[in-house]
């Protein structure tokens, strides 16, 4: 039973091919004469319907495929097999050959005569173009990771397992591609880091991050170690699913080696830096101890033999205190070098505190040097520590009068301005006061000032001075929220100038001390004071300078005979050393806090800065006068258990 076509199916049939211009479909004849030509033969292969019917297919093909008898192999192919498919390059009309597709079937009459054949073509030209170019580039990729040797590039699976390994891999782990592949990527970590999971968590972050990378040690096939820098990136489908991670890994032993032989070069260095500097300071500081030592020493010998004599020896003892403070000034000004002194900022009227040195400038500088004052009619306060102040510029003064040795005038400037922070990174374009110290000496050479702040550098020669003025100046100013400049040029003199901040709006300076304020203090009800400090002398001194003001001292000189000698007895105050061996002047008062609540403890120190827990309990100086410490425990006993009586001595002052 056969099944006729529809009418018209035929011309519906030759319109759809007629109409197809991506492909290429044409009939042969059993021997592969073209009986038919569509648009899209015509536009693939550039010959109009009249050139190509009647031609032979094969003309289509390169003169080597002719050669080997492709296109017949192609019919006989389709013939038997019912379908020929393939791909290769094919020629048009003008000579330029194409990639083609090719499909041919087999047309056979419903008795299975073959009657000729269907040949469908496309242009794969582009395609194959693309193809290749991904090729290419795959090669140059693979060229590039197998010609590098100074870093790991291989991939893994998404579990860790080693599926790729290049030349530089292979060099610094020791293994060859073939021992390696396969094996999970784990081996390359030391025991301890495996065992704290440092494997898993790498690729958990490169995972969830995109991106892991560290530095640390790793282990090569003979079991050395190698200080690596590692990078594992994810590697996603478009899809986003995870189908590996690259991973690239850097031997950088050498590097570190070098990088911790640099360390300890530098820090040898640095350690002979500062042996260096601390020989300077050693050798200014032993000068100037000695010449105030000397002065003490020699005071007190003499007031000694006079005393024998009953004759006055007031001169001597002033000379002995002059040089003590000398020395206390000495100190500070190493302290304000370190730049931990604790200031005291203040409204600070700076031409009241210049005129009120004029006596202490003249006295310090000697005849051979004039003093100069240039003030305008009004200068606003500065903020400002006075007294770190007025050593900053009486030290700056001596630098100014050693810079002329065959003496000249010394010009002390004070003035107003504002520097943009432009023009002066080191401030921050606020107002400020500026006092400048000007001097008509030799000057300093460009060497010499960028030098001059350094600590410790002086010209003055060896054992003549600590090299710390400058350094104590520039670190005051610093403190204080300002700056110091140097100007200086060889042959025209130098100015050194200050920049201190404008005091805020409504600060009030600190209302000086005077001498029966002093002599109140020293009028408080007589009280039971336990002295503790691990120095006799200065356990002594402290002591004695407490029973003249009138109290009852018991001492002790360690923290563990202070708690015993509260257990035996109370006492109103506690006043002790901070640093003492075995229990700390602040230990002492944590345990005298948790025993005795309340018992009030005044701790004394030398030192700039200590712990955060000594801000909160009162604290006082060495060196320290009588009336100072009188003052001290006034402080103290006012807020405590004893009550200051000045009003009923005011009439024995």
């Amino acid at each position: 039973m056969s099944t006729a076509a529809p009418e018209g199916s035929g011309n519906r049939f030759e319109l759809l091919v007629q109409n197809v211009t991506d492909y290429a479909i044409y009939m042969l004849s059993p021997n592969g004469i073209i009986v038919s030509w569509n648009p899209g033969a015509r536009r693939f292969k550039g010959y109009e319907a009249e050139e190509i019917i009647g031609e032979h297919f094969s003309r289509f093909y390169t003169p080597e495929d002719q050669a080997a008898g492709i296109p017949a192999l192609a019919l006989e192919t389709a013939e038997h097999e019912g379908r020929f498919e393939a791909e290769g390059w094919r020629v048009r009309k003008d000579g330029s050959r194409f990639w083609a597709h090719v499909v041919i079937d087999p047309i056979r009459e419903p008795g299975g005569q073959l009657i000729g054949f269907a040949k469908v073509t496309r242009d794969l030209t582009e395609r194959r173009a693309a193809e290749e170019e991904l090729r290419r580039s795959e090669e140059r990729f693979r060229l590039l990771v197998q010609g590098v040797t100074d870093y790991a590039i291989y991939m893994l699976d998404p579990v860790g397992t080693i599926t790729s390994w290049n030349p530089g891999a292979e060099r610094f782990k020791g293994y060859k591609a073939e021992e390696i592949l396969g094996q999970n990527f784990a081996r390359f970590y030391s025991e301890e880091d495996r065992m704290a999971g440092l494997p898993s968590r790498a690729l958990e972050t490169a995972a969830r991050e995109g991106r892991f990378e560290a530095e640390g040690w790793r282990i090569r096939k003979d079991g050395s170690r190698f200080w690596a820098h590692v990078i594992i990136d994810a590697i996603r489908e478009a899809d986003g699913e995870l189908i590996g991670f690259a991973k690239i890994t850097r031997d950088l032993t050498e590097r570190r080696e070098t990088q911790l032989a640099l360390d300890e070069a530098r820090e040898a260095i640095f350690q002979a830096q500062k042996m260096e500097a601390i020989g300077k300071l050693t050798g200014g500081v032993a000068h100037d101890f000695n010449n105030l030592l000397a002065v003490i020493v020699g005071s007190l010998d003499l007031a000694r033999l006079r005393l024998a004599t009953g004759a006055d020896i007031s001169r001597y003892i002033d000379n002995a205190m002059t040089a003590a403070e000398r020395g206390a000034t000495l100190t500070q000004r190493m302290l304000a070098f370190a730049r931990k002194q604790e200031l005291k900022l203040q409204s600070v009227d700076c031409v009241a505190l210049v005129r009120n040195m004029a006596d202490l400038l003249k006295t310090t500088l000697g005849t051979g040097v004039s003093i100069e004052t240039r003030f305008p009619l009004h200068l606003s306060a500065a903020h400002a520590d006075p007294a770190q102040l007025e050593l900053a510029l009486l030290n700056l003064a001596v630098n100014a009068r050693d810079a002329m040795p065959g003496g000249g005038r010394i010009i002390i400037e004070g003035a107003e301005a504002t520097l943009p922070k432009a023009q002066r990174p080191d401030l921050d374009g606020r107002r400020y006061v500026r006092l400048s110290i000007i001097d008509e000496g030799e000057g300093m050479d460009a060497a010499t000032l960028e030098r001059a702040r350094e600590p410790f550098f002086t010209t003055k020669g060896i054992g003549k001075g600590t090299g710390l003025g400058l350094s104590m100046a520039h670190g005051f100013a610093e403190q204080c929220g300002g700056s110091l400049t140097i100007v200086s040029e060889r042959g025209h003199g130098t100015t050194v100038s200050l920049w201190l901040p404008v005091a805020p709006a409504g600060m009030v300076a600190d209302e000086p001390v005077v001498t029966s304020d002093i002599m109140a203090a020293a009028f408080v009800e007589p009280l039971v004071i336990l002295a503790v400090d691990d120095d006799d002398l200065v356990l002594t001194n402290t002591a004695g300078m407490l029973e003249e003001l009138g109290h009852t001292v018991f001492q002790a000189t360690s923290g563990l005979d202070a708690l015993r000698v509260l257990e035996q007895g109370s006492v109103d105050l506690v006043i002790t050393d901070y640093a003492m061996p075995g229990m700390t002047g602040t230990q002492l008062a944590d345990e005298i806090e948790e025993r005795l609540p309340g018992l009030p403890v005044v701790i004394i120190t030398g030192f700039a800065e200590l712990p955060p827990n000594m801000t909160r309990r009162p604290r006082l100086d060495k060196p320290f006068k009588q009336a100072e410490l009188a003052r001290m425990v006034t402080s103290v006993t006012q807020g405590g258990q004893k009550l200051v009586k000045l009003a009923a001595h005011s009439d024995d002052l």
